[in-house]
């Protein structure tokens, strides 16, 4: 039976039963006026009826109280687009947009940044000189996802008529039709489907895409059982060719990838790999320092490329600090919310005095440890000094560091999805064992943070999954990042 006909069906029963048990306590109530009964037993019919309407919706509250992840996929591009960084460097010289103060700029960036040999290009850019039309971003954008929703379908056995929700977010392209009606069109989805296509957010629309999909999966729980979050980043319409420093590191991070997640609501149900613990968003937008931090515009000589502005870094940390104290209410345990607390009575003390010198973490703020809270972190993958540098704010050492260095190495930054390939890592690994809590932290334009926070509940002690790993896990970790 085609599920938009069975949703359908159990949408008429449901309002049949409603309207069936409606009648009956009037019914009743009527024969109580008849029979001229005790008044008392006008209250039995609208108790009942109370006590039913009140019943059912406790069973669709703890139905749709949890969200569960079925499964997800990372896609790992031919081998024909990868891209050494010697291949890249020489293909930067020969294709003759940029001057030799520009490659000698980006050289310098990518031999810092902590990039492996392994990662990709789309086909475009491989191209002498490189091609960035409309046509070639729509081919990129098929490429990256028909082979990972194609994994995802058949790895969970969960058809493309099921999904009843499809989020898509893709930071710097949005055409028309949409990338979320390019998919619906090729996997003939259900006519009622509820499509969203995100742009503009960055590394951390991935958990914004989770967000919308949590909240049209609570918001119908009969009528969506399924929702699909695609992420994944153009770097054909990415791509800067011309000569300002500020706008070629997008040229120097940014790679082919593309990830996909499969959310239901059946949180309990068997086939479930990962429950949604928490989610949290914060922003800053309405800081004007904030919001011009990072943004898309046209250099002196009219070529359009990706600025990151001045204080970056000091406007991110102010706003980690505020998005890290609304986390850490919702995940932290009870003894580590003490001795926080504890610990910044200690800081406001020493500061009214005068005396002691500023924290590392937080400028003389401390922050929780969120070790205590989380076993594995995956961190926004900007480059081996920004992992670095990120993750000894937050008090991680390397292992903690670990997935994010190694998914940067070998597949670069994908943007939202990077967050995808980092827990594709921990599994091909073995590390996440049942009952284990992931922290997913993206950090996009705007400026925004976002947190995603998994607890398996399904699987192996030690299992490993490798996903886009299978040929290279066993190299990893590797010593020269």
């Amino acid at each position: 039976m085609d599920f938009a006909h069975r949703d359908h069906l159990l949408a008429t029963l449901h309002g049949l039963l409603a309207t069936a048990t409606l009648l009956l306590c009037l019914a009743a109530e009527l024969t109580v006026f008849v029979l001229r009964r005790h008044a008392a037993l006008y209250l039995f019919p609208v108790a009942a009826m109370l006590l039913l309407s009140r019943l059912i919706r406790r069973r669709r509250a703890g139905a749709a109280e949890e969200i569960g992840l079925v499964d997800f996929t990372c896609l790992k591009p031919p081998r024909r687009l990868r891209i050494p960084v010697a291949g890249l460097l020489e293909h930067f010289r020969l294709i003759g947009c940029f001057d030799a103060g520009s490659v000698d700029f980006m050289t310098k960036v990518i031999e810092a940044s902590g990039m492996g040999e392994e990662t990709y290009f789309p086909a475009s850019l491989h191209r002498i000189p490189p091609s960035a039309a409309h046509a070639d971003a729509i081919d990129e954008a098929r490429a990256l996802f028909f082979p990972a929703l194609d994994d995802l379908f058949a790895r969970t056995g969960v058809p493309p008529s099921a999904v009843g929700a499809l989020v898509v977010n893709c930071s710097g392209f949005c055409p028309s039709p949409s990338l979320a009606a390019i998919i619906a069109a090729r996997y003939r989805m259900r006519e009622d489907l509820k499509s969203f296509n995100l742009s503009g957010m960055g590394c951390a629309a991935g958990v914004v895409g989770v967000d919308v999909a949590r909240r049209v999966l609570l918001a119908h729980p009969d009528a969506v059982e399924y929702a699909v979050v695609v992420s994944a980043e153009i770097v054909t319409v990415g791509w800067y060719s011309g000569r300002d420093q500020g706008k070629l590191l997008l040229n120097c991070y940014f790679r082919t990838g593309c990830s996909a997640a499969l959310l239901t609501t059946r949180g309990g149900a068997p086939g479930i790999k990962y429950r949604l613990a928490s989610l949290t968003r914060t922003n800053a937008i309405a800081n004007d320092r904030s919001y011009r931090s990072g943004y898309r515009e046209e250099d002196e000589e009219g070529i359009t490329g990706f600025t990151l502005g001045q204080g970056v870094g000091r406007m991110v940390s102010e706003l980690l600090r505020a998005h890290l104290v609304t986390l850490g209410l919702s995940i932290l345990p009870w003894r580590e919310k003490l001795r926080y607390a504890l610990a910044l009575l200690r800081s406001s003390s020493r500061r009214r005095d005068g005396g002691g010198s500023k924290l590392a973490r937080g400028g003389g703020v401390p922050l929780p440890d969120f070790r205590a809270a989380a076993e594995h972190f995956c961190l926004p993958s900007s480059g081996r000094p920004m992992i670095w540098r990120l993750g000894q704010g937050l008090g991680l050492g390397e292992r903690e560091m670990e997935a994010a260095l190694m998914t940067f190495h070998r597949f670069g930054n994908q943007s939202a999805a990077s967050l995808w390939y980092q827990l594709a890592y921990l599994e091909a690994k073995g590390r996440v064992r049942r009952g284990d809590t992931v922290w997913q932290l993206g950090i996009g334009s705007g400026l925004k943070a976002n947190s995603l926070v998994w607890e398996r509940v399904a699987g192996n002690d030690g299992e490993r999954e490798l996903g886009p790993w299978a040929d290279c896990i066993h190299k990893y970790p590797v010593t020269e990042t």
